[in-house]
Order: structure tokens, then sequence, then C-alpha cells
């Protein structure tokens, strides 16, 4: 039996919807942690809210308190292109924490954590998202850009996929993969747009309920087979 930790920004009535009543519901660190059997494993859900720093502690706590193989990930995003527009379900290949800058200082790109990592990119466990696709083939590996801002308009969408090369966006998957890459623990997300090159707020609302639904199945499959 392995024990996964899932967290969940702003999509935990998908979790709710998929699994029903979960075995116990905890408090701890002023998160909310549903905990399920599911698929003859143990499976921690947390509700982690938006945000990066949510994320990160989230994703500690998972890890130092309830010793969980692995974290898993799952949520709605941006698109940043037209291809992806049409593509929408995706894996996260790496992610770039665009809001981190030190380069005034340290003379390194925008997103680079300079002792960590070689480049921008921070990335996800190449194993998991190689079984991922292999799982799910509509799959496509994206990179994502994070930080904790909505982007809703296109032309600042356009703006993170010229600077960064990036295909999609959205406010914690930086926090998670760092925090779990900083503990040795593997890490994937599994990400769906709700939100188009030329939408915004008004269609990531519309798209939430049915978009993380999906998307929560297709990781569903994933663990059964983990």
């Amino acid at each position: 039996m392995k024990k996964f930790g899932i967290i969940a920004a702003v999509e935990i009535d998908a979790v709710k919807r998929r699994y029903g009543k979960p075995i116990e519901k905890i408090n701890d660190g002023g998160f909310d942690i549903y905990h399920y059997e599911a698929n003859g494993n143990d499976v921690y859900v947390l509700h982690s809210g938006a945000g990066e720093i949510s994320a990160a502690a989230a994703t500690q706590l998972l890890i130092s308190v309830y010793h969980v193989d692995m974290i898993l990930n799952f949520g709605v995003v941006g698109s940043l292109t037209k291809e992806m527009d049409d593509i929408r379900l995706c894996v996260v290949e790496k992610v770039v924490h665009y809001q981190f800058d030190t380069s005034e200082v340290d003379h390194c790109p925008v997103g680079q954590y300079l002792e960590e990592y070689p480049t921008i990119y921070m990335p996800a466990t190449k194993e998991l998202v190689d079984l991922a696709i292999r799982v799910e083939p509509t799959l496509v590996k994206a990179t994502c850009a994070s930080g904790d801002r909505f982007v809703g308009k296109a032309e600042d969408k356009a703006a993170l996929h010229e600077q960064f090369d990036a295909d999609i966006c959205e406010m914690e998957a930086a926090g998670i993969i760092k925090t779990a890459n900083r503990n040795h623990v593997p890490c994937l997300s599994i990400k769906m747009v709700s939100d188009s090159l030329h939408g915004g707020a008004e269609e990531f609302e519309a798209a939430l309920d049915e978009t993380s639904d999906k998307c929560l199945a297709v990781l569903d499959e994933i663990m059964k087979v983990l």
C-alpha cells in the first residue's frame, strides 16, 4: 500500500464528488486534510487554497507529518498559447517561478533559484511524467509559469509565453515542485486548461467544475498503476 499526498488548491469539490465521504477529516496546520482509501492505497488530500506560500507549506506538511511516498497535484490552468487551447490536458514537465527575481544582485535570469537549479526551470519527476503519458497518451508535456497572480488578460499571457517559453500558467506548481524536490520526494502535476489564451476569470469560473473533474479522473487512473 502506497501513501499518496494530493494537493488541491481550489478544486477540492472535485475530490468530494469523486471519492465521497472520507475516512476522516483532519485539520492540521490550518489546512483541511481528507483521508481516503482509494485503489488499495492511502490518500491524503490537502485543500491548500490558492498561492505559492500555501502550496509550499501544504507540501512540506504532507511530507514531514504524513510521510507520503509522493506528492501529486491536479488542477485547472490558463493557456498561454493557441496550441494549448486545443490540447487542454497536460502533465507539467517543468515549472518556472516567474515572479522570483534576484537578477539585480545575482546577475542571473529572472525565475532562477541560482543555488539550486542550473536554469530557470524546476523539473517534476521525469519517471512519473513518463509513466503518466504511458497511462494516458493524450497527455502532453507542458512548461508551467507559476506565480502569485491570476493571469486573465491575453496580452499578459502572451508575455509570459514570450519571456519564459511557457505553455500554461497557474499559482501553485512552483511551491509544490520546489518543496518536493528539496525533500527528494517524487512529484507529479496533472493540469487541464480552463481558460484559453483569450479567456479570463469568467471562462475560468464557468469551466472550473468540469475541468477539475476530468483532470482528477486522469490522475486517479495514474494512481492505479503507481
